[in-house]
């Protein structure tokens, strides 16, 4: 038998692995299509926004997949 909280961390980290996975999927299509689309590269190490752009949506993706995933593992 499976505890509640086991559930709910087991969930939490699966929507983290997901969350953070489905914003670096975004990032690099972002960077793909101003690649190939608009001809030009983005420069992340001339541009702090830019990094900072960059490193955070995959973040952000699994701490709110983290979130929804501890949320749906809870029974709600």
């Amino acid at each position: 038998m499976t505890s509640t909280a086991s559930k709910k961390a087991g969930a939490a980290l699966v929507g983290f692995l997901v969350g953070g996975a489905a914003g670096f999927v975004l990032t690099e299509t972002i960077a793909i299509f101003f690649h190939f689309v608009l001809d030009t590269t983005l420069d992340v190490e001339g541009n702090g926004a830019l990094l900072a752009l960059f490193a955070g949506v995959p973040l952000l993706g699994a701490v709110v997949g983290a979130l929804i995933g501890a949320r749906a593992g809870s029974g709600r």
